[in-house]
């Protein structure tokens, strides 16, 4: 069985353009399917974040009006409440990559306040490209790639068809006008190829080992991608 990576956010809060901070931290549904899945599969999880800080889930996450109905948000806030690796997370300096199979970073809000700007996970992800190793990254985790880029501003990741909570979605929650950036945007900026797929649909792109979905929807979708991959 496989040992797979979650690098997940540390930040609670996202900075906008005013100053004032959004709670957030990680979506629980980006967690929680793709660790249904990996886990019923018999894989092994660990979970990384900037200084193995504990993770925050992002409250709006488990509002039933989000997850699909008061059942479904319980069943979240159950597997949240099982999975012990979300209590215990390592400190992504202490990652040794050849231990993994797989990386997966769920996304949430939370990315854009840290992981976008961690070298860390920059040179992690790097590496884990440069591997070979089945790299899946979701929702608003894209945009850790900006983290990637060297000295000269240039990314790995660079053609590589990608994508991610889009503008219009951004804007139909009510934050792309309060974002200090956009996440479609800087990506393109990064030199991925930028695809997207129906507002709040599932939506994955596979291009050779990197394997990324649109937004919370597509984290199910993309578990099973990755579960492919390891097979």
């Amino acid at each position: 069985m496989a040992r797979v990576l979650f690098v997940m956010t540390g930040a609670d809060h996202w900075t906008l353009k005013d100053g004032t901070r959004h709670p957030t931290g990680y979506w629980a549904e980006e967690f929680a399917a793709p660790y249904t899945a990996l886990k019923d599969a018999g894989h092994t999880i660990v979970v990384a974040t900037p200084g193995g800080v504990v993770p925050t889930v992002d409250q709006g996450s488990l509002n039933p009006d989000m997850a699909g109905g008061q059942e479904e948000a319980a069943k979240l806030a159950q597997v949240l409440e099982s999975a012990g690796e979300l209590r215990q997370p390592i400190a992504l300096t202490d990652v040794n990559l050849p231990d993994y199979d797989a990386v997966y970073y769920p996304g949430g809000h939370g990315p854009m306040e840290d992981l976008a700007h961690d070298a860390g996970s920059g040179a992690l992800l790097n590496a884990a490209l440069a591997s070979g190793k089945p790299l899946a990254v979701v929702c608003h985790a894209p945009a850790a790639l900006l983290a990637t880029r060297d000295e000269r501003g240039e990314s790995p990741f660079a053609g590589y068809r990608v994508t991610g909570f889009t503008n219009d979605e951004e804007n139909a929650v009510g934050l792309g006008p309060k974002a200090k950036w956009l996440l479609e945007d800087e990506l393109g900026k990064l030199g991925v190829a930028f695809e997207r797929g129906p507002d709040w649909q599932p939506y994955t792109v596979v291009d050779r080992t990197l394997y990324t979905g649109q937004n919370p929807a597509s984290a199910a979708p993309l578990a099973q991608e990755l579960l492919k991959a390891l097979k």
